[in-house]
């Protein structure tokens, strides 16, 4: 068994995106894991702005900060996106959206 300080965090996404969803520049959002060397996982959102707006990461912390949102669920980056890959059936296609900032990363994606 691995020491209780090398386990992962669970990754808690819906949560955060519940709650942007209000945010009043966006229109869309999906929260997902983005790699990172240590053992866990941390937040990326990916955002689709409403029409001539541009959330900012500082924007995104303040406004969950103001909905007393705990800061271990934060994103860590944001991503301004036009469209998100869907399925047919309409669902968004997070695994397309966590292979995207792997990419960047230079990094495997999460699975």
């Amino acid at each position: 068994m691995r020491p209780r300080s090398a386990r992962p965090r669970t990754f808690k996404g819906l949560y955060v995106s519940f709650a942007l969803f209000a945010h009043p520049k966006i229109a869309n959002v999906a929260v997902v894991a983005m790699p990172d060397p240590r053992p866990q996982e941390r937040a990326c959102a990916f955002v689709v702005p409403k029409p001539g707006e541009t959330p900012t990461l500082a924007e995104v912390v303040a406004y969950l900060e103001s909905k007393e949102i705990a800061r271990q669920k934060f994103p860590e980056r944001l991503e301004i996106v036009g469209e998100f890959p869907m399925t047919p059936s309409g669902k968004v296609q997070k695994f397309r959206l966590r292979e995207m900032i792997a990419a960047k990363l230079g990094l495997p994606p999460v699975r």
